[in-house]
């Protein structure tokens, strides 16, 4: 006996892990398969008859509108992104196959669940340019923010500072206690000198035990040094019990100002590594 294929297809498209929609000129749902629960989270009978676009992200809104009127108008759009609310609230990025059936009067989409592939793709973005062990700013990105506000500088005749900050005596926590403690003290480091800087500053991990600071639209030097009276007061503050005792080291801080020390990022960030250097040679000429 012959199979009845148009029997199947219904079958076939149940069966699909992709989600089938049809939707009408007006955006009315008129069909979805069993895939769109697990989608979206809403039963069929929930969908059909309602508009697509009450479940579409507000922000991708008029992004979507204009790929819709693409398929209207005869374009299939096959890689075409976006973000619905799933049923318990949860935001769902979606890749759209879709083209307008003109015999059937409806738009014929497929609807492929991305957000674990979204996830990757961000974390990627972020590990491009933040620290892995503290989530901070890396070396690359702060070089290009730092080049970013030279120019904004020069441009609007204001001050810029920089700081570079050694961790002393880092090197005798690892030694002593291991890696893996070391690395949660950098990110308690990391955490109290976020404290210290605004959001239109820049506080970046360099490698190793050194830390960074671009202090943007600097009125005057008092402010520097009242910000880096800041960072060592909080540098100062013990280490929490869950330390077991570990004293929490104390650090270098050298400073470069825009103009006066320099007018590019080399320059300034030479003259606060010098700087940093030279603290660090007279605390150990003090003992």
């Amino acid at each position: 006996m012959p199979v009845d294929l148009k029997a199947l297809y219904p079958k076939l498209i149940h069966l699909l892990l992709d989600a089938v929609f049809v939707v009408d000129r007006g955006d009315q749902i008129v069909f979805v398969s069993d895939a769109c629960e697990a989608l979206l989270g809403y039963r069929a009978d929930e969908l059909i008859g309602t508009l697509i676009t009450d479940y579409m992200h507000p922000d991708d809104l008029a992004a979507t509108r204009a790929s819709i009127d693409r398929v209207l108008n005869g374009h299939s759009h096959r890689d075409f992104r976006n973000r619905y609310i799933h049923k318990n609230g949860s935001i769902v990025h979606i890749l759209w196959s879709a083209r307008w059936s003109e015999e059937d009067c409806a738009r014929i989409g497929v609807a492929r669940d991305v957000t674990a592939l979204w996830q990757a793709e961000e974390k990627l973005r972020f590990l491009a340019h933040h620290d892995p062990l503290t989530g901070l700013t890396n070396r690359s990105l702060f070089n290009d923010r730092l080049e970013s506000a030279l120019r904004a500088a020069h441009r609007h005749q204001r001050g810029l500072a920089l700081l570079f900050l050694d961790i002393n005596d880092f090197k005798s926590i690892n030694d002593t206690h291991g890696h893996t403690v070391g690395d949660r003290v950098l990110c308690t480091i990391a955490r109290r000198l976020e404290r210290c800087v605004r959001e239109t500053d820049t506080l970046a991990r360099m490698g190793g035990d050194e830390f960074t600071v671009l202090l943007t639209d600097i009125p005057s030097a008092a402010v520097v040094k009242k910000k880096v009276e800041q960072i060592a007061a909080v540098m100062a503050e013990p280490l929490g019990a869950e330390f077991d005792g570990i004293k929490m080291p104390s650090c270098s801080i050298g400073v470069a100002c825009y103009p006066a020390d320099g007018e590019d990022a080399n320059t300034l960030l030479s003259h606060a590594d010098e700087a940093m250097y030279r603290l660090k040679g007279r605390r150990t000429q003090t003992g």
